[in-house]
């Protein structure tokens, strides 16, 4: 597996490419924005994207999606469905927000708590993970000891809790059940800022101790 991390918009939310190295299959996670760079990246890896993964539908995560879906024809996979919340306001984050006109759409596919996703011929588990938001999941690749967890957790901190539909209590019970119960060697990727591992936060990060 190879990704690549592109911080898009002037949130520098942390957008993965992620590719299968057996099959040069890829998926992009969270296109917040910046389509056209997006895809100018995706052409020079020379990968074939297979589709797009959302962890949660705020705006410097979602935003993107719908153009890039339909500039290039991919399925849309995530987030959970109570994210409809946030989907359907799209359009008035980017007006809040001053972004460029965002655009709701409908995921090819909602995900649940224990599904599963592939790319190429790598599978992630699905973990339905509220509190930032009521829909947001993250995505596990245990081969690689690799998850992408959006904004549920960071390095040194977590995911903010003050926005609609958020719950404090709620996000700190998806943290431990969700990912505290991985090995401390498995590092993740957050919506923004630098890679950690779970060992490192259940040792420091001061919200989860």
């Amino acid at each position: 597996m190879k990704v690549e991390i592109i911080p898009v918009t002037p949130f520098q939310q942390n957008c993965s490419i992620i590719i299968c190295s057996e099959t040069n299959r890829a998926a992009i996670v969270d296109p917040g924005g910046e389509v056209e760079r997006l895809v100018d990246r995706i052409d020079a890896l020379g990968v074939t994207l297979e589709k797009i993964l959302i962890t949660h539908a705020h705006i410097d995560h979602a935003g993107g999606t719908k153009d890039l879906a339909d500039k290039l024809d991919l399925p849309i996979e995530g987030p959970q469905q109570e994210d409809i919340f946030w989907i359907d306001r799209l359009s008035d984050q980017s007006r809040m927000f001053q972004f460029p006109e965002a655009k709701p759409f409908v995921p090819t596919r909602w995900l649940e708590h224990d599904d599963t996703v592939t790319v190429g011929n790598l599978t992630f588990d699905v973990k339905h993970c509220p509190g930032h938001t009521p829909g947001h999941v993250v995505f596990i690749n245990h081969e690689n000891k690799l998850a992408w967890v959006g904004d549920v957790l960071f390095k040194g901190s977590m995911g903010r809790t003050d926005f609609p539909r958020g719950d404090h209590q709620t996000l700190i019970d998806s943290i431990h059940s969700s990912l505290m119960t991985l090995p401390d060697d498995y590092q993740f990727i957050s919506g923004h800022g630098d890679i950690s591992t779970i060992g490192h936060e259940r040792q420091t990060n001061p919200y989860i101790r």
